[in-house]
C-alpha cells in the first residue's frame, strides 16, 4: 500500500509517496529533472519489503509546489526540511542523476543524515558544453522554470561542490549506465573515485538504469544495502 502525502519544507510544501512497514529503515528516493516519483513505481515495491521509502517529487515537479523559484541549493534545503518534518535522523539516499546531485550536495554538507549513498548515473561537477534546453510540446508535469534555472547549475557548477564530495562519510555506491548514456561515463567513475567510500558498478542500459533494468537495478542496490 502507498501512502500519498504533502509535507512542509520551510514554507514549500513537497508531495511524497509512503510505503513499506512503519518502523523499517527510512530509504529516500530522488528523481531526475522532469520526472517525479511515479518514475521509482517499478522499484520501489522491492525496496518497500525491508525499508521505509520515501519517494518525493522536488519542488517544481509532479505534486509538490511549483513556486516558480528553483536552484539546487533549494532542492537541497526542503529534502532536509522533509527529513526534519518526518523526524528522520540519518537516512539511506537514492538519487538518479539531478536527484543524486541534490543528494549528494546534502551528504557533503549534512553528512550525519546520510547513512547510505546511491547515486544513479549522476554527473560530476565540472564544466560542461551547454546545450540550449528545448521545452517539449504540450502541458508539462512539472515547471519548465525549473529546467531554465538549474541547467546553467549543472553546466557550470559551483567549484566547492567538486571540492566536498570528499567530505561525504556515507557508504556510497555509483550506478553508471554505460556507453549507451548521455551522461559522461568517465566523469561517472570520477564521481565515484573523489567518495572516500565510494564503489561503482556498470549497469550498461543507458540513463534511466532504475526503468530500463529494474531487477538489475534492485539486485545491485539491495546488495549494498544489506
Amino acid at each position: 500500500m502507498v501512502d500519498h502525502c504533502s509535507l512542509d519544507a520551510g514554507g514549500v510544501r513537497l508531495a511524497c509517496r509512503i510505503s513499506g512497514p512503519l518502523h523499517a529503515p527510512p530509504l529516500v528516493l530522488l528523481h531526475a529533472l522532469g520526472e517525479d516519483a511515479s518514475t521509482w513505481d517499478a522499484v520501489a515495491p522491492r525496496f518497500a519489503r525491508s525499508r521505509r521509502v520515501y519517494a518525493l517529487d522536488l519542488r517544481g515537479h509532479g505534486r509538490s509546489d511549483w513556486p516558480g523559484e528553483y536552484s539546487l541549493e533549494l532542492m537541497r534545503a526542503d529534502v532536509l526540511g522533509v527529513l526534519d518534518a518526518l523526524g528522520l535522523d540519518a537516512v539511506e539516499l537514492i538519487g538518479h542523476s539531478l536527484g543524486g546531485v541534490v543528494a549528494y550536495l546534502l551528504a557533503q554538507d549534512h553528512p550525519g543524515r546520510v547513512g547510505r549513498l546511491v547515486l544513479e548515473d549522476v554527473p560530476l561537477p565540472r564544466p560542461r558544453r551547454p546545450a540550449a534546453p528545448v521545452r517539449p510540446d504540450g502541458d508539462l508535469t512539472f515547471d519548465w522554470a525549473v529546467v531554465t534555472a538549474v541547467r546553467p547549475q549543472l553546466d557550470t557548477p559551483d567549484p566547492r561542490w567538486l571540492e566536498r564530495l570528499g567530505r561525504i562519510t556515507a557508504d556510497t555506491l555509483v550506478l553508471a549506465g554505460g556507453p549507451g548514456s548521455h551522461m559522461s561515463q568517465d566523469g561517472v567513475a570520477e564521481l565515484a573515485r573523489r567518495v572516500r567510500r565510494g564503489r561503482t558498478i556498470t549497469i550498461p542500459v543507458g540513463h534511466l538504469i532504475h526503468e530500463a533494468a529494474p531487477d538489475a537495478f534492485t539486485d545491485a542496490v539491495s546488495a549494498f544495502l544489506l
